[in-house]
């Protein structure tokens, strides 16, 4: 009698839904203040939005911070379900699936403050040395573009210490000014005095929620996202959201 009920326990556990695991989303990305912030007390702009909006559908998000190569490598081969604020290019469409977009990144040029430099095109940048962040997108025209050199490092304000160094190791670096000005700010508020934005963006970047088209779910949770951020504009709250971080 025992082993029968042992056996039906069982039965049952096999075949009910892992409820719980299914409405956990599991996000990767690496620190980007003050869209993706470890240290604020609700991890980011983006995480907040990300959060409000799967909350309105029954789901929650786990952040974990890993390198953002590592990030987006995990989300296309289904070990994470979304990154929580990613730039579209055609390579990446490839493998991803985008959310609407949530927000906007203006994206600009940072030289040294007694460099002269505009950017005005692709063809000022020749001849140039560029400090990109590995795994990140800059455009399709910037990634394919040849007349300049993108030398890559693990993240951003490493490219400010080659920019800013005595042997000035790159001409320039390039970020959104936000995310730039705060992680600046924080890592080493000296070189802020050291350098300076172009006037003149590169590109003003949507900002979306995606996940890896190898992942079975993946129309599921993007829906479901585009569904709660519908509600969250409609609501208010979104728009709490930016106030709450200078954004109108």
């Amino acid at each position: 009698m025992k082993k029968t009920i042992l056996l039906v326990i069982i039965l049952l556990m096999s075949v009910m839904p892992c409820t719980a695991d299914e409405k956990t989303i599991v996000a990767a990305a690496d620190p980007w203040p003050p869209f993706v912030d470890p240290a604020a007390p609700k991890e980011g702009l983006s995480l907040e939005i990300v959060r409000a909006s799967y909350e309105t559908q029954g789901y929650s998000v786990k952040m974990e911070y890993v390198p953002w190569a590592r990030a987006i490598d995990g989300v296309k081969k289904g070990k994470y379900d979304i990154l929580p604020n990613t730039w579209m290019n055609e390579q990446r469409k490839a493998f991803l699936m985008y959310s609407e977009p949530y927000a906007v990144n203006e994206v600009k040029f940072i030289k040294t403050a007694d460099d002269p430099f505009e950017f005005n095109g692709l063809e000022s940048l020749t001849g140039k040395k560029v400090g990109i962040v590995r795994g990140y997108g800059y455009g399709d025209d910037f990634t394919n573009a040849t007349n300049f050199v993108r030398e890559d490092s693990n993240d951003f304000i490493t490219n400010i210490k080659k920019l800013t160094h005595s042997s000035k190791r790159v001409d320039l670096a390039i970020e959104d000014e936000i995310v730039a000005r705060v992680i600046i700010a924080k890592e080493d508020p000296a070189l802020l005095e050291k350098i300076k934005f172009t006037e003149n963006a590169i590109s003003t970047s949507p900002l979306y929620v995606t996940c890896g088209l190898a992942n079975p779910r993946h129309k599921e949770l993007i829906d479901a996202f585009n569904k709660g951020l519908a509600i969250i504009k409609e609501n208010g709250k979104y728009g709490i959201i930016l106030e709450n971080y200078g954004i109108k």
